[in-house]
Formats: structure tokens, C-alpha cells, sequence
């Protein structure tokens, strides 16, 4: 079992999402994780006492599997949350996000970013299909793309900075 597969099954076996794993300079290891979609509504966001649990059960791990880090840090991931597997798609469709292609798609003149509303995914005979609604040179166009296409894919951020006091 390779070592991200080991990471994973403990942050689930923990009742988290493992959303992504980063290795830093001098030897920092990042794990970033998150609740489930059906335990989000229910949990909130994740705390400072969930990370802490995270990165007390994966020292040990790390330890017993002599993977070789510094500083272990475990976060969320963020308002600008990365956008990976096929079931983040379908959890975040409706949401605006930006997303980078490896190649350009055909009829996009050469552009392999966009930003736009994430439709939900399509299902086909062929596979699942994603797309993208986007502000096009001639007004709201729509990008299809597959899981394979995507470079990164990320979501913008949405903050309201109005005062709570009406």
C-alpha cells in the first residue's frame, strides 16, 4: 500500500475527507482535509481541535512508516478550495470556480483557464462529462470538458464583507 493510500485511509478512517497532500520546502508535509458533503451541513467547518486530532493519529503513522518529513501541518482547505475527484464536481456544481486545462479545448483560441459556474456533471454512455459556464468574447459560453482535462481546478472564493447589523 503506497504511503498516500496509508494517509488517506487513516484521515477517513478519522471521519474526514482527505481533499489534498503537499509537500513544502524543508521538509513540511501538508495534509489538508475536510468534512464529508453529507457531514459539511452537519459539523460546520473544520476547528483547530479537528486538525489536531488528524495530526496526532498521522505522527504516529508517519513514524511507524518512516516517511521522512520536518513539520507536519494539517489544515482545511480553504475558501479557494482544490477541486479534484469526480465527486467534488458534483458537490460543488452550482458554485463558481476557476478551472485550467492542460490543453486547450477546441473553439476556446488557444485558453486553457476559465472561470465560471460549475454545471453539474453530465452523465453519458461514455463517461462523466463536466461543464463550465464562463463569460465568453461573445457574451455566456460553455466549456464541456472530462476529469482528464483538468490541470487544477479551484473555487473563487466567496466573501460578503457587509456588516451582520442591518
Amino acid at each position: 500500500m503506497q504511503r498516500l493510500d496509508l494517509i488517506e485511509k487513516t484521515v477517513t478512517g478519522l471521519g474526514y475527507e482527505l481533499v489534498d497532500v503537499e509537500r513544502g520546502e524543508r521538509g513540511v508535509l501538508r495534509i489538508f482535509i475536510d468534512f464529508s458533503a453529507a457531514d459539511a451541513v452537519e459539523k460546520g467547518q473544520i476547528t483547530v481541535e479537528d486538525c489536531a486530532a488528524v495530526s496526532h493519529q498521522l505522527s504516529h503513522l508517519l513514524t511507524v512508516e518512516n516517511v521522512p518529513y520536518e513539520r507536519l501541518e494539517i489544515s482545511s482547505p480553504g475558501l479557494d478550495r482544490p477541486v479534484r475527484k469526480l465527486e467534488d464536481f458534483r458537490r460543488f456544481a452550482g458554485y463558481e470556480m476557476i478551472v485550467k486545462l492542460h490543453v486547450a479545448m477546441p473553439g476556446t483560441n488557444n485558453r486553457k483557464s476559465f472561470q465560471g459556474i460549475l454545471q453539474a456533471p453530465l452523465q453519458e454512455p461514455a463517461g462523466d462529462h463536466l461543464a463550465l459556464e464562463f463569460e465568453g468574447k461573445d457574451g455566456p459560453a460553455m466549456l464541456e470538458f472530462t476529469l482528464a482535462d483538468v490541470d487544477k481546478a479551484r473555487l473563487v472564493p466567496q466573501v460578503d464583507f457587509r456588516s451582520r447589523k442591518a
